[in-house]
């Protein structure tokens, strides 16, 4: 099917007419560019939200374990209603970002793995938890002001 388009309607690749190849607007800014908006904070203003924490799922990992020490992975998993892999890999990657400590142990002869936020963890979560306030607080000043 080399060159031909699809019976939906959509270019074949490579034809030279596919969306992304099309030209940008004159008069339109640079992709890089934001344009700037009324009232809106300057870009050094903007909040800064965390990169790791943001995926919903480690939100809602980070956010169950800020109200603990420590709790069990099963836990963990039940409370974020997640299943264990998806749980096993975001924790992972809060343990790369050194916002998640891991702890293995046994509980008789059953291994058992907790987790706990570690301080950076904790201090990340507050300061994306403020992040988002501002951006809450900037929309509704926004909104407030275009009401005005």
């Amino acid at each position: 099917m080399s060159g031909e388009a699809d019976p939906g309607g959509d270019p074949a690749p490579g034809d030279g007419t596919a969306r992304d190849e099309r030209p940008a607007q004159s008069g339109s800014a640079a992709p890089d560019e934001v344009p700037a908006l009324d009232g809106a904070p300057a870009p050094d203003e903007v909040p800064a939200l965390d990169g790791v924490i943001h995926h919903p799922t480690r939100l809602t990992l980070v956010a169950f374990l800020s109200a603990c020490d420590e709790a069990e992975f099963a836990a963990v998993r039940d409370g974020c209603r997640v299943s264990d892999s998806v749980l096993s890999k975001n924790a992972s990657a809060l343990e790369a970002a050194g916002y998640l400590h891991v702890r293995k142990g046994h509980v008789g002869k059953r291994p058992r793995t907790w987790l706990s936020l570690t301080p950076a963890g904790r201090q990340a979560l507050d300061r994306h938890l403020a992040a988002l306030q501002d951006l809450v607080d900037a929309a509704r000043g926004a909104a407030g002001s275009v009401g005005a």
